[in-house]
């Protein structure tokens, strides 16, 4: 009887040491070694697992995108280049000239006097900021009393040439 005890005893020292020697090793050929001795003890191996597996790669995830965010970074960058339709100088009409002023200008530098035209008179509505107020000048431009800032840039593309 006591050699039946001595067996029973080795095998129960053996899963402990397998399962300690599993934690470091699971981490590159963790689905070689379940396959071949998933039918062994499966219950001991998963928790033994899951507890190492879950800590270690949400330190290795937070260091990895902080790796990968400065290259990502670099590339939007490089494509900051203006188009050369925006940057061609384009003469204003003679009502838009009243505004912003006769010589060619980039679409870019016309709007933005155009709004600083808005700003400097307050013709930008008080209630829905989207909204700007013609005086008498704009009105010539957009051929109505009010118009939205999104209609606005169309208007005045159709005053330059």
């Amino acid at each position: 009887m006591a050699a039946a005890k001595k067996p029973a005893a080795k095998p129960a020292a053996k899963p402990a040491a397998k399962p300690a020697a599993k934690k470091p090793a699971a981490k590159a050929p963790a689905a070689k070694k379940p396959a071949a001795k998933a039918a062994a003890k499966p219950a001991a191996k998963k928790p033994a697992a899951k507890a190492p597996a879950a800590k270690k790669p949400a330190a290795k995830a937070a260091v990895k995108p902080a790796a990968k965010k400065p290259a990502a970074a670099k590339k939007p960058a490089a494509k900051r280049a203006p188009s050369a339709a925006f940057m061609k100088p384009m003469t204003p009409s003679s009502i838009l000239a009243a505004v912003v002023g006769a010589m060619p200008l980039p679409r870019t530098e016309v709007t933005k006097k155009v709004w600083d035209y808005i700003k400097k008179h307050s013709l930008q509505d008080a209630v829905n900021r989207r909204m700007i107020n013609a005086d008498a000048n704009l009105r010539a431009i957009f051929g109505k009393a009010q118009v939205s800032m999104f209609e606005m840039t169309k208007l005045i593309s159709n005053q330059l040439k």
